[in-house]
């Protein structure tokens, strides 16, 4: 299972909130990440979604199968 095949919404932070990114993976329940730019919110997600990944297999959850795939 590939990190980059799940959803990911990028949406702009407020200043308020800080400025910059905020990324979240809605299939992986809590699994959300943040950064300056688009990319970087999208790199640190995509590490997010790998730890999220390995803890579920460490505790024993299931994992959901991504709702869309990459192309082959």
């Amino acid at each position: 299972m590939n990190p980059q095949d799940f959803e990911v919404d990028i949406l702009p932070l407020s200043a308020d909130d800080g400025g910059g990114f905020s990324a979240v993976a809605p299939e992986l329940p809590g699994c959300r990440s943040d950064g300056e730019t688009p990319q970087e919110a999208l790199d640190n997600i995509y590490d997010a979604i790998a730890c999220w990944i390995e803890a579920a297999h460490e505790m024993g959850r299931a994992v959901p199968q991504p709702r869309r795939a990459t192309a082959a």
